[in-house]
């Protein structure tokens, strides 16, 4: 009897195992979209508004969705007094608290960092420029975690329960 509750525990692990990365396939692409939707918010706030940097990400921030919220608002905060850092230095702070709970991997991150090193350091054409450039990477990255999806999400559910399987079998 204990054998049997092990290895229904076991099968159990594997499988909750496989629907996180899953989950993680499919939240991918949606973090992707919201942050391309924040993004083009910025835009609109940097060049028909004349938002001043901070208040336009803690209005982002304040309209977004977590995972995004938390970051946008970190952002924000870090620029306003009595911190006053650089939107370089903000990006990077607010990246290193919030980027983890996250699905987005390295390539949204550094094309987050590319823009923030020319974020308020530049005329509003400008930024609006490459804020344009971002858009279009990230929609291509966003075009590749679809594609990731699409190619590993099933199978990860599938492989979690057939390793705990696999587990159970080799244990008993």
């Amino acid at each position: 009897m204990l054998k049997l509750l092990g290895a229904v525990l076991v099968i159990l692990a594997g499988t909750l195992a496989g629907f996180q990365l899953a989950r993680q396939y499919a939240d991918r692409p949606r973090n992707i979209r919201g942050l391309i939707a924040a993004l083009q918010r910025l835009e609109t706030e940097i060049m028909y508004s004349y938002t001043p940097l901070p208040e336009a990400l803690r209005r982002i921030g304040q309209q977004s969705r977590e995972p995004l919220k938390g970051f946008f608002v970190t952002v924000a905060e870090e620029m306003s007094t009595p911190h006053d850092r650089s939107a370089e230095e903000a990006f990077r702070l607010a990246m290193d608290a919030h980027w983890r709970v996250t699905a987005m991997k390295a390539a949204e991150k550094e094309i987050l960092r590319q823009l923030s090193c020319t974020l308020g350091t530049s005329d509003r054409s400008n930024q609006s420029n490459h804020i344009a450039l971002a858009l279009q990477q990230l929609k291509q990255e966003e075009t590749v975690a679809r594609e990731d999806q699409g190619k590993y999400e099933k199978m990860s559910k599938s492989l979690g329960l057939l390793l705990g399987a696999l587990i159970v079998i080799l244990i008993f």
